[in-house]
């Protein structure tokens, strides 16, 4: 790690603690995902995390912002229009294999309302201006019952504590256009959008150390912090449902079998045995 201060992704994904952080978000989006199903998923921002690999929807997106200037993790490409659409991103930005990129300002998603299935946000609020607009535009255009997906650092943890001190020096530990969100916060903000909060966890218990040796003698803090002190872990993973109020899910109509009314009875078939010739 070098001491200037990291505001992009690529510098912090090559370090210990990227490396980190990033193995960990990666196995448990793997998991996450696999088992959401519809047509269209898209991924918001950073690139260097592969959040729908595991995901078996046809239409699967990779969304960049083309307008958050220099905090954004990627470079803007020379030559594509904003709101360009593309099969891959210039620059060393490939899209993953069975994806399309496409560069877009967050704040304005150029997606109709309701008509994504899966949204996934890895670090995405800690690189907006307006993150709770950006969840608005993330509610828009998911579909009822859409799921969404948020990866951010914790603010109430070592981490948080190190971010905090860090920026005050000059020296920031983790990258972050802004100030690192609150679980508890971010949790009301999706509450007030209508969304249910399915499922929360965190990871990442070691410290904030920057090197391979240090970080893997803590090794053991992991089982430890999962069980003893889940809260305060380095980063944390949300996953919400986009509810409806008053919409009915309405599913293959059962027939009834006709019932006789009270009082009848259906008419005996004669037995010819009983009647002469």
């Amino acid at each position: 790690m070098t001491d200037r201060s990291i505001i992009d992704w690529p510098a912090w994904t090559d370090s210990p603690p990227g490396r980190y952080v990033l193995d960990w978000e990666q196995t448990q989006l793997d998991r996450v995902v696999s088992d959401v199903f519809g047509y269209h998923a898209l991924q918001l921002g950073l690139p260097q995390l592969d959040a729908l690999r595991e995901n078996r929807m046809p239409c699967r997106g990779l969304v960049l912002d083309a307008a958050s200037g220099a905090s954004a993790p990627y470079t803007f490409p020379r030559g594509v229009g904003r709101n360009g659409f593309g099969s891959g991103a210039p620059q060393g930005l490939p899209a993953p294999a069975g994806r399309s990129a496409v560069w877009c300002d967050l704040l304005d998603l150029p997606f109709e309302a309701q008509s994504v299935d899966l949204i996934v946000m890895p670090h995405t609020l800690e690189f907006t201006s307006d993150p709770h607009r950006l969840l608005r535009e993330a509610e828009r255009v998911l579909m009822p019952e859409g799921q969404l997906i948020i990866l951010g650092f914790n603010s109430l943890s070592l981490w948080g504590a190190r971010q905090s001190v860090g920026k005050m020096t000059g020296r920031p530990f983790v990258p972050a256009a802004v100030d690192l969100i609150a679980f508890t916060r971010l949790k009301d903000w999706i509450k007030l959008l209508g969304f249910d909060l399915e499922r929360g966890r965190f990871g990442c218990y070691r410290p904030p150390l920057a090197s391979d040796q240090w970080l893997s003698r803590y090794g053991f803090m992991e089982a430890a912090g999962d069980r003893w002190w889940p809260i305060f872990g380095a980063t944390y993973m949300i996953k919400a449902i986009k509810r409806v109020r008053g919409m009915r899910l309405v599913g293959p109509l059962k027939v009834k079998k006709p019932v006789l009314a009270a009082g009848l009875a259906p008419a005996a078939t004669p037995n010819t045995r009983n009647h002469t010739q």
